[in-house]
């Protein structure tokens, strides 16, 4: 039977209330976090050169932090633990630096000889794409005044000016990112738990210190495990190539393995590298259609099968927020940007995982999932059963 108007009207505050308000959430928009948002972002874009090497900082440091903590739990100072992972890091840093620098800098030298084998290679395609060009500029320019051209001359700062400028920059960086690193590892979560606390005002430090042992360990443990499939990547990259008579099969495996920690973009980079080499290398074109798809049929085993059954779903964030993360870091702050992307985007999903009110940024921050619709029948199971719990 139909309510009418008096009943309607006799319902009373606590019912009225609970009739749907789909505009609660716009009445209720807060203009303050949107500019403090911008001013945030202005902020990091326009201090970039002071902000990269304490972010990487605070990237190396979750992630060294668990060797770190596990030297001090066998006795070791953690000062100690910390300078001794932090000199292995290096080290094994600078020995793949030191493997591939010979062949890249073979590769660095022939780079005139080598485009113009390209240019040589790619002479057919490149003269059907002349016509199609010139074909539509006269299109364009049919009925068009001849535009004037004016000649600016831009005074440009001399070169070696300006290599000791970017070594001085990357030689500054580099220090305090160690320095920083250096301090980070050595006084551990704690330090850092109390540091947030204090800034913040309303936290308590050991809910600090929970909420960055839980990244931590999440985290950590997926860089370990990436950082292994990637091992094996490159390995299986070098051993293809090998196969294929590639010239310096060992650094084509050195990229894939490093440029796969960067989701997409990586494999993507890779493949159009190992592709020109291989037209440079090669005259028949089987060869070079069967290197690109070597490594396009290892990184598919990588990413949709090795990937997925070591890391799990756990850690998996929403492909088109990596997109945008690594698209936006990059504008703001370059390689920096696009090597902090994923690690951020995964801290504030473990974040969310572990928070009280965090389902909201979880479901935002998680993969693509079909939603799954209740049955009639069992809404208006539930539906009787809550409205007794509230009576």
């Amino acid at each position: 039977m139909k309510a009418t108007y008096t009943q309607f009207m006799t319902m009373g505050p606590s019912k009225f209330d609970r009739l749907p308000k789909p505009l609660a959430g716009v009445r209720h928009f807060n203009a303050g976090k949107g500019i403090l948002l911008f001013l945030i972002g202005t902020l990091l874009y326009v201090a970039h050169s002071a902000f990269i090497p304490v972010a990487l900082a605070l990237l190396a440091g979750l992630i060294l932090s668990s060797p770190v903590e596990m030297l001090f739990r066998v006795g070791l100072p953690r000062g100690l633990s910390a300078a001794l992972i932090l000199m292995a890091t290096l080290a094994a840093a600078t020995g793949l630096i030191a493997l591939v620098w010979a062949p890249s800098q073979q590769w660095y030298a022939s780079a005139p000889h080598t485009l113009s084998v390209i240019q040589k290679k790619i002479t057919p395609v490149a003269r059907l794409m002349g016509h199609i060009e010139d074909l539509t500029n006269r299109a364009t320019q049919v009925g068009a005044a001849p535009a004037q051209t004016a000649t600016v001359a831009v005074a440009q700062e001399s070169g070696p000016r300006a290599v000791l400028a970017s070594v001085r920059d990357s030689a500054v960086g580099l220090v305090t990112f160690m320095i920083i690193t250096l301090f980070l590892l050595a006084g551990g979560p704690p330090m850092v738990a109390r540091m947030t606390a204090a800034f913040f005002g309303h936290l308590k430090a050991h809910h600090v210190q929970n909420y960055i042992e839980k990244v931590r360990a999440e985290v950590g443990q997926f860089y370990v495990t990436t950082a292994l499939i990637n091992l094996g990547l490159g390995v299986a990259t070098t051993l293809v190539m090998t196969a294929w008579g590639m010239p310096t099969p060992y650094l084509w495996g050195a990229l894939a393995a490093i440029l796969n920690f960067i989701p997409y973009a990586g494999a993507t980079v890779t493949l159009l590298v190992v592709t020109l080499v291989a037209i440079v290398s090669f005259d028949g074109l089987g060869h070079v259609i069967g290197v690109a798809l070597s490594y396009v049929g290892l990184a598919a085993i990588e990413g949709q099968v090795v990937q997925p059954f070591l890391v799990g779903r756990n850690l998996e964030v929403n492909p088109l927020l990596i997109f945008l993360g690594l698209w936006f870091g990059g504008t703001f702050w370059g390689v920096a940007g696009v090597i902090l992307a994923t690690p951020v985007l995964v801290a504030l999903k473990v974040i969310a995982e572990n928070a009280v009110d965090g389902q909201s940024m979880l479901q935002f921050l998680g993969p693509n999932e079909p939603a799954v619709e209740e049955p009639k029948g069992f809404r208006n199971l539930v539906r009787p059963l809550k409205d007794r719990r509230k009576t």
